[in-house]
């Protein structure tokens, strides 16, 4: 503040002497020294000096006439007065003024400038004022195109008029304004924040008219940005928007991510607006004890005059003001300790929530890193299992046995499908899961859906009836694993609370989109116990189920939350329709791509049936089977040649490509997690000297967490252990009919 002074010592000898002689109108340089010092003021929080300095600035033009600095001096008071000391009758008796000089001047620039600035004080105050704001707004507008010729300077005025009808939720009134500004900022570039501020008023029209999907894609892009470039104000305000939006739309785990988001912003700018406050009640202070002073002064001249003789009553009154002037000190000591001590419990509270969420993130790494492993070890014993229950279930001599070894892979079944959930639903709480397309056939995922619960149908005496609409196609491009994890989780849960009844499975076309998408309703139907009204709410939440004492249920109680979270990265979501002692009606709709013709042909034609009724063809073929597991290497190997391949063993990756560079095989199935050379580097040594020879992954890792690495490396596809016998052979035959010299055999 010290530095203003010596400026405004020269700028009061300038001004006084011409006042003391005939009065001669300062020059043009000297107003706008005035005006900059004026402006220096204030944004010091020097509001006393910003008033003296002010005043003497628009005394000065108004004598010389100057109607540019005199509307220059009296809106940096309107300022103050409105925004900074709440002052609202000396506010819009500045503003008033400022417009008056402006329409003096009969400078188009300024009068638009006046009615927008005017249009902004009164439109603070809500209510019938911002409707007189927007016919300010109209009039700065009006006056620009006729100098301008154009709307390109408006875009600020466009904005506030939409902004404007938006807070009083007139979306039909605010779109034109808004739909103009979105115009003009294709025409000349703007700055980020009038952009973001523009973005969140389209949002909370969208907001207005229900279209909570658009509102939250572009409060989404917002955020973002906001979080990027630092923009704390529109960080705030774009994730409270997007929390009401998660809201209406049904998503309360993302409306409530959005309010914590939300909090911390305001958390921040909490932070920021504390010295800011401190600041300017201290500057506010310092205003109330100059014009406590002024008065004071006044009061001690007229005193002085009439009670000159009366010193003792003079020394009193000094007494009172050194007291005063002493309390007036010690406050503001006060408030600057307070100040300090503030801003020391700020940095610890930063330290405390960076430390906090460095060990969240921590534990969250060591969280999935916990579970990646525990599926991979997991997952391959009951590769063994599952293929060795398969293989024995094949062989007509234990015919007998039939039954036990249906109940032994049917347990194991069970127990990958729980794994599979529990994985799914942590990538899902970590943000971690994305949806990937892939080229598959609807009737061969409705047949293996169907078949694997063959066992469980029988068990509840239950019958699946599967009905397809024919104008269906039957190759779709979409993520097919994601959608028959939810089929499976519906069919599951229709056939685990049914017992002697009936469980419909229905696809049907809603329409074929121009775009060669279609819309398919999936209805899983049944007729058991249903489902109480009262408790049609609480079955989504995880470990959820309806009790009933008739029944005794297994489970984990994770089915329909992860179905309902599923289709949420789909875009949709489930709809149920039930009651009690009335069956259950799920169904959920999704939009899915036909596959176009020229892509049609990398889904293999020929089904499991084919190969097995041609399994000749496949006598010359030989495959090799890297693997360091013997029991997992056993397994292979022994339904590749019940499907009549030749076969060789590789322990590890070293002598996977030793063997490679020494044999001619068909195709190589090659384990990933290996020692002495892994499955990546053994398929990257192989692709320098054979780039031909299809190489499939077998793994029992997440495949989304490990797929860029697989296909990368030059690996032609992947298949996840434990893997469905009739999957593993289709895989091997894709794979094996991309080669020419097989393709006319397979």
């Amino acid at each position: 503040m010290k530095r203003f002074l010596p400026t405004f010592f020269v700028l009061m000898c300038m001004v006084l002497p011409a006042q003391a002689q005939d009065k001669t109108p300062i020059s043009k340089d000297s107003l706008e020294v005035l005006l900059q010092t004026c402006r220096d003021y204030y944004y010091s929080h020097n509001y006393a000096k910003t008033i003296e300095v002010g005043t003497v600035l628009i005394e000065e033009a108004t004598y010389a006439k100057n109607h540019y600095y005199a509307f220059r001096g009296y809106t940096e008071l309107g300022h103050m007065y409105s925004w900074v000391l709440k002052d609202s009758v000396k506010g819009s008796y500045n503003g008033n003024k400022a417009l008056e000089h402006a329409l003096l001047s009969k400078e188009d620039s300024l009068i638009a400038w006046a009615y927008t600035s005017f249009g902004n004080k009164i439109g603070e105050t809500g209510g019938t004022n911002a409707e007189k704001a927007i016919g300010y707004y109209k009039k700065a507008i009006d006056i620009r195109k006729k100098k301008e010729g154009g709307d390109i300077k408006n875009i600020i005025e466009y904005m506030n008029i939409g902004w404007v009808y938006v807070d009083l939720n007139k979306p039909d009134k605010a779109y034109p304004y808004l739909k103009k500004t979105k115009e003009l900022t294709k025409i000349e570039e703007q700055s980020p924040l009038l952009l973001l501020n523009l973005d969140i008023q389209f949002a909370r029209y969208h907001l207005l008219r229900n279209e909570y999907q658009k509102a939250i894609l572009l409060l989404t892009e917002v955020a973002n940005t906001a979080k990027e470039k630092d923009y704390i104000i529109q960080g705030s305000e774009s994730n409270m928007y997007l929390a009401q939006a998660y809201e209406a739309a049904g998503y309360f785990k993302q409306a409530n991510a959005a309010l914590k988001e939300e909090r911390l912003y305001k958390d921040r700018i909490f932070a920021s607006g504390q010295q800011a406050a401190i600041e300017e009640a201290s500057a506010k202070l310092a205003l109330k004890n100059y014009q406590k002073d002024v008065v004071r002064a006044e009061q001690e001249k007229n005193l002085s005059e009439a009670l000159a003789e009366k010193s003792k009553d003079l020394n009193i009154i000094m007494v009172v003001v050194s007291v005063a002037l002493l309390i007036a000190f010690v406050i503001i000591f006060m408030l600057s300790k307070a100040r300090k001590r503030n801003i020391i419990k700020l940095r610890e509270t930063n330290v405390e929530l960076t430390t906090a969420k460095e060990e969240a993130e921590k534990l969250s790494r060591l969280k999935t890193q916990f579970f990646s492993t525990v599926s991979h070890e997991l997952r391959t014993p009951l590769y063994g299992v599952i293929g060795l229950s398969s293989l024995l279930l094949e062989d007509k001599k234990l015919k007998s046995h039939q039954n036990d070894l249906e109940s032994l892979k049917f347990s194991a079944d069970y127990l990958l499908a729980l794994i599979n959930d529990v994985l799914t639903l942590n990538k899902m709480d970590a943000n971690g899961l994305a949806l990937v397309s892939t080229p598959f056939q609807l009737t061969t995922l409705l047949n293996n859906i169907v078949r694997s619960f063959a066992f469980s149908l029988q068990q509840h005496n239950n019958q699946l009836h599967l009905t397809v609409d024919e104008r269906l196609p039957n190759q779709f491009l979409g993520d097919s694993v994601r959608l028959s994890q939810i089929l499976m989780n519906l069919v599951g849960n229709a056939v685990k609370f049914n017992e002697n009844g009936n469980i419909w499975l229905s696809i049907n076309l809603i329409s074929a989109n121009e775009d060669g998408s279609h819309t398919i309703e999936f209805v899983v139907k049944d007729d058991g116990i249903g489902v109480p009204k009262e408790k049609q709410e609480e079955i989504f939440n995880e470990f959820s189920q309806v009790e009933n004492k008739n029944y005794n249920y297994q489970g984990t109680g994770l089915g329909l939350p992860i179905v309902m979270k599923l289709l949420q990265l789909f875009d949709s979501k489930v709809h149920l329709e039930s009651d009690l002692g009335e069956g259950a009606t799920f169904s959920f709709q999704l939009k899915l791509n036909e596959l176009k013709t020229e892509q049609i042909q990398e889904l293999s034609e020929i089904t499991t049936e084919d190969l097995i009724s041609e399994e000749h063809l496949f006598e010359n073929l030989h495959v090799l089977v890297v693997d360091d597991n013997k029991i997992n290497q056993k397994i292979t190997q022994k339904i590749l040649e019940s499907k009549h391949f030749t076969c060789s063993l590789a322990n590890d990756g070293v002598e996977a490509v030793e063997k490679v560079k020494d044999n001619e095989y068909d195709l190589i199935l090659m384990d990933i997690h290996m020692p002495k050379m892994n499955g990546i580097e053994a398929t990257e040594a192989i692709r320098v000297f054979n780039k031909n020879i299809p190489i499939v992954a077998l793994t029992a890792v997440e495949v989304d967490e490990i797929r860029k690495q697989i296909i990368g490396c030059g690996m032609n596809d992947i298949i996840l252990k434990p893997y469905d016998v009739s999957q593993f052979t289709n895989t091997i035959l894709r794979n094996l009919s991309m080669l020419p010299n097989l393709s006319k055999t397979v």
